[in-house]
């Protein structure tokens, strides 16, 4: 038999006043993380070691795959003053 394999799941997180909105915990590889640009200014979600690099326009969605296990500092290219961080589990 085989051992139960989660599916993978999508994420979101809101982009907002100029702010990250907090990662949701649970993250694992091969999940989705959804960043929800709800400002008027353009926006990235750039992972320090560059894991991901998510432009986001005034109103857009953008995606990543989580590809590996650890935690993820990242920032926004436009505003360096917004940052946060993602932590995925294996």
């Amino acid at each position: 038999a085989f051992p139960a394999v989660a599916a993978p799941r999508t994420y979101t997180i809101i982009v907002d006043k100029m702010k990250f909105g907090p990662a949701p915990a649970g993250i694992r590889v091969g999940d989705t993380v959804a960043w929800v640009n709800r400002d008027i200014f353009r926006h990235s979600a750039t992972a320090r070691n560059h894991a991901f690099d998510v432009d986001l326009p005034p109103g857009a969605t953008g995606t990543a795959v989580m590809r590996t296990a650890g935690t993820f500092p990242y920032a926004c290219r436009f505003h360096a003053a917004m940052t946060a961080q993602i932590v995925v589990g294996s």
